[in-house]
């Protein structure tokens, strides 16, 4: 099987606020990662440079990556990467998508089947769909296919409501819908895959037979939400150990007051079929942090 290429210490950049809630389903899960809190900031620096080297596997195929590694074309890899990206000034998700693919892959263990960096021919390409697809096994012969889906936005419950509205759409597109997606996925994902054992189980597990009964593979979604945090001017005076206890108690309090809303977003649009899986994480000025961080993935800061 193929295995996740983003470390477990990613995660080390990162306040587990809350873990693994489960909502009403039963089966869908939220997260909230709060980023390091440094001097009374988020430490957003450290994170950028860890995600300069997960950007690589993000956008190139893992038979593009090793092919340049053991040519040793090491000068290479950062370069390809950063021209996939769009230019900042009009770059509003692939902060995003790059921190949903880091999760996925690092905390939910699920390896990258697919993601819309590898199809682009231009960087200001814009590819419809979901925003990556991913593989969890769940067991033996239990699977999902995790189908990614970034939103950014000033605040926590309108990301969600654009998420699932956006995943509804999904669902229901005439033309760019899951099931154009799978086959997005059968052309593409032998990119992922290096030897023909591989590929024959993942694609079995892609398209199982209904006959032969022995795999289960269903659809799920992972959802990131990234979300905008006004601080009082009172609190960003406050002693370094208060004020992480005071933004950290906030902001899970606001996450909390969400659930309902999730699980209406669910109810409203008849998806009680799916799981989901979801990760926010809150900004200080939002719209400037994916700008800087852009610019920086692009290596033009």
């Amino acid at each position: 099987m193929i295995k996740p290429l983003v470390k477990k210490k990613f995660l080390d950049h990162f306040y587990h606020e809350v873990k693994d809630h489960v909502l009403e389903d039963d089966r869908s899960r939220l997260n909230l990662h709060i980023i390091r809190i440094l001097n009374n900031q988020f430490a957003i620096k450290p994170l950028i440079q860890e995600l300069l080297n997960y950007m690589i596997t993000f956008c190139l195929s893992k038979k593009e990556y090793k092919s340049l590694i053991e040519e040793e074309r090491y000068g290479e890899l950062a370069k390809l990467a950063q021209e996939q990206f769009k230019d900042y000034e009009s770059n509003e998700g692939e902060f995003g998508e790059l921190l949903l693919y880091c999760f996925l892959e690092s905390h939910l263990e699920a390896p990258k089947l697919l993601t819309k960096m590898n199809l682009k021919t231009s960087h200001n390409d814009y590819v419809k769909g979901a925003d990556g697809v991913h593989l969890l096994k769940l067991s033996e012969s239990n699977y999902q296919i995790v189908f990614g889906e970034s939103k950014m936005y000033k605040t926590f419950k309108e990301g969600l409501r654009n998420a699932f509205s956006s995943i509804n759409n999904f669902i229901n597109h005439k033309k760019n819908n899951i099931h154009f997606e799978i086959n997005l996925v059968n052309t593409h994902f032998d990119q992922e895959i290096e030897d023909e054992q591989t590929y024959e189980e993942i694609k079995r597990i892609i398209f199982p037979s209904a006959q032969e009964d022995e795999i289960n593979t269903n659809h799920a979604f992972g959802i990131f939400v990234g979300f905008n945090l006004e601080l009082d001017p009172k609190i960003k005076r406050l002693p370094n150990t208060d004020f992480q206890d005071v933004v950290r108690g906030m902001v899970r309090e606001l996450v909390n007051k969400e659930y309902e809303f999730i699980e209406k977003q669910i109810e409203k649009y008849d998806l009680y079929g799916y799981t989901f899986y979801i990760y926010s994480i809150p900004f200080i000025d939002i719209d400037k942090v994916r700008k800087d961080a852009i610019k920086k993935l692009k290596g033009e800061e």
